[in-house]
């Protein structure tokens, strides 16, 4: 490389202006849909473990991108920043080609509810498992994604139960049995007796798709 060349500040200004230009390709949309895909049944091992196995591993996994409110609150702590000369060389010329182009509406308002729910509620990056993940178990059996709930599967619960609503205590007919996943099927949730509970219609209605409030709670946390 030249003599007096830049190559921090080249490396930038040509990173920039890719960002800039570039367009998803038609291998870009299919790979989202492929990992939407994948990950559609998949939850983070904390639901179910109650602590992260990955550990500072997150880290190095991606972060969503600023919300509108945050890029807006960024790009006015980068003007003060400017008007009091806190940049200088390459990072003055970057920051203000980025205040000067800055676009609110390139930002989402907020990001949706299941994209959040993909990020570690630790560390703010997307959690591992969505990248890594396999159908496989530690046994020869591959893990299910289906709702189906098998009978002897059914017949475990409700004996394990005992023909009562675990969330209000109501003693059920045979006709009035619902069964509960505790962790939703679309978040990932199995099949096995470990994540399905007895309730009756109307708590069942209730909970819907939803995890429990206190599902992460801090103790859940406290083996990181």
């Amino acid at each position: 490389m030249s003599k007096g060349v830049d190559a921090e500040k080249e490396l930038i200004k040509e990173t920039t202006a890719y960002l800039k230009n570039h367009k998803p390709s038609k291998y870009d949309i299919q790979l989202k849909k492929e990992w939407e895909k994948i990950t559609k049944h998949v939850c983070k091992p904390c639901w179910e473990l109650k602590y992260c196995p990955y550990g500072p591993l997150v880290e190095q996994f991606p972060l969503l991108g600023p919300t509108r409110e945050e890029a807006i609150e960024h790009n006015k702590f980068l003007k003060e920043q400017l008007a009091n000369k806190g940049y200088a060389g390459w990072r003055k010329i970057l920051f203000e080609k980025e205040v000067k182009e800055f676009n609110h509406n390139k930002y989402p308002k907020k990001h949706p509810k299941e994209l959040i729910e993909k990020c570690c509620s630790v560390f703010g990056h997307i959690c591992p498992v969505f990248f890594i993940n396999e159908p496989f178990t530690e046994t020869t059996e591959t893990r299910s994604i289906s709702r189906y709930i098998p009978r002897e599967v059914m017949l475990k619960v409700v004996r394990r139960d005992n023909h009562t609503c675990q969330e209000c205590g109501k003693n059920l007919l045979d006709n009035e049995l619902e069964f509960h996943h505790k962790i939703p099927v679309a978040k990932g949730g199995s099949t096995n007796e470990n994540n399905i509970t007895l309730f009756c219609r109307d708590c069942n209605r209730k909970t819907s798709s939803k995890l429990p409030k206190n599902f992460l709670d801090k103790e859940a946390y406290s083996r990181f």
